[in-house]
């Protein structure tokens, strides 16, 4: 049995909303380059050890 579609949650609207609030800022940010926006930040390599980075 199939459930009725429903629309998405406050929340799910609200993360969404801020992640493209993130990428926009990003874009204008980095504009204008050759390299696309990423909203994810790479994971540390060897050589970032002594970086630390908040989540």
């Amino acid at each position: 049995m199939t459930r009725p579609h429903t629309g998405p949650t406050p929340e799910e609207i609200k993360e969404k909303h801020d992640l493209e609030e993130a990428l926009e800022e990003g874009l204008q940010e980095t504009f204008p380059g050759s390299d696309p926006v990423s909203v994810t930040q790479p994971a540390p390599s060897r050589a970032d050890g002594h970086v630390k980075r908040s989540d």
